[in-house]
């Protein structure tokens, strides 16, 4: 792995950075869980479209730059430096994109991805079920074979913004007689339906972070289906990498913070608190390195595969780490706290969503160290 960069890639830099100088909001553009600030953060997306920033490693003909993996990780870091807005198009752009890239049918990605990097059509990730959260594998919600595609029945729920997108995708059993992992159908749905009704479920400040997805029989034509039926596990898990190993919680995201709370911990200097500062510093460069040694491997014909649970875990408890650090320099005065608490309130999820570390922990322990099952 070689961290110099190239010319090409410290001109990007330079071009991205100084874009984002020059159009990031100066004010915040509110909550991105209710639907005035979410209204606010698509016109955001938007700009960003217009000025291919968006998606710059899709190809130029859905809307990006054709940028590399390693331009889009300096994009990342330039991004989150900049103090930019959240990207309210990620569950598409990070997570359905890569799988429609690696599974999907060429009219597929014409017709999906530049209405997605256009932030014309927004997705949310539809996977978790009331008896199907980390045991995705026990998914209940089917969908039956009807004249041209699929009916599809049952409940989905924790779907990030699911209240204020337009489709959403997940796994539901198509053959009835199957169990576990087998029988199982990756599909995209449209939520625009009678048939269909979507609740809204707050967060623990109050916003619609959430919602849970009620289908009675909603359609779902033959197109909208990714990969073959009765497959769609293997296509599931190739977007579980994506979201647990390197695009959905990329490095600048958690370089960003750690420069943030060495500049809080400046500002109000901590003697308690100055090695945990040091050690989230290191620890956002070791995964800052780490994400550009698997990078490289990509670009070399390699697949990330399990690691991806390493990452989760990684990325997921020093995010914790970083905030409960800011929280003790803070000492409770709340002029000071304000934003990390709301952050740290957001980064107690981090090893619950993209599947609980547990389950993690036991993916590591049997698919990259060897161990055997219990």
């Amino acid at each position: 792995m070689d961290l110099t960069f190239s010319d090409r890639e410290q001109a990007f830099r330079a071009e991205c950075r100084a874009w984002l100088q020059a159009h990031v909001p100066s004010e915040s553009l509110g909550s991105h869980n209710t639907a005035e600030g979410f209204a606010r953060h698509v016109t955001w997306e938007r700009e960003l479209f217009e000025a291919r920033w968006a998606v710059v490693s899709w190809p130029e003909e859905f809307g990006g730059r054709g940028a590399s993996l390693v331009e889009w990780l300096i994009f990342e870091e330039e991004y989150y430096a900049a103090g930019a807005p959240p990207r309210v198009t990620q569950n598409g752009i990070f997570l359905l994109a890569p799988t429609l890239y690696e599974f999907g049918t060429d009219e597929q990605k014409a017709r999906i991805l530049p209405a997605m990097a256009r932030a014309d059509v927004l997705w949310a990730q539809a996977w978790s079920e009331p008896e199907a959260g980390s045991d995705l594998a026990n998914v209940r919600a089917t969908a039956t074979r009807v004249d041209g595609g699929w009916r599809v029945s049952g409940q989905k729920t924790w779907c990030s913004r699911g209240a204020f997108c337009d489709g959403i995708y997940g796994l539901f059993r198509t053959d009835p007689d199957s169990e576990r992992h087998r029988g199982l159908s990756y599909m995209m749905v449209d939520l625009d339906q009678p048939e269909i009704t979507v609740r809204p479920v707050d967060d623990l400040i109050g916003d619609a972070a959430f919602a849970e997805i009620f289908l009675d029989g909603a359609f779902v034509p033959d197109r909208d289906v990714i990969g073959e039926v009765n497959a769609g596990w293997k296509v599931a898990m190739a977007t579980t990498s994506s979201e647990r190993g390197l695009s959905l919680r990329s490095p600048g995201r958690f370089v960003a913070t750690a420069d943030r709370l060495a500049q809080h911990y400046r500002a109000q200097p901590r003697a308690s608190q100055r090695h945990a500062v040091v050690d989230a510093w290191m620890r956002s460069r070791a995964y800052r390195d780490h994400t550009f040694g698997t990078v490289t491997r990509m670009m070399e014909g390699g697949h990330i595969g399990a690691d991806s649970s390493l990452n989760k875990i990684f990325w997921s408890q020093l995010d914790i780490a970083m905030h409960e650090t800011a929280l003790s320099i803070s000492g409770g005065m709340a002029e000071t706290e304000g934003a990390w608490m709301d952050d740290y309130l957001f980064s107690l999820a981090g090893p619950i969503y993209a599947g609980t570390n547990e389950i993690q922990r036991n993916i590591v322990a049997q698919r990259v160290l060897g161990l055997p099952r219990k």
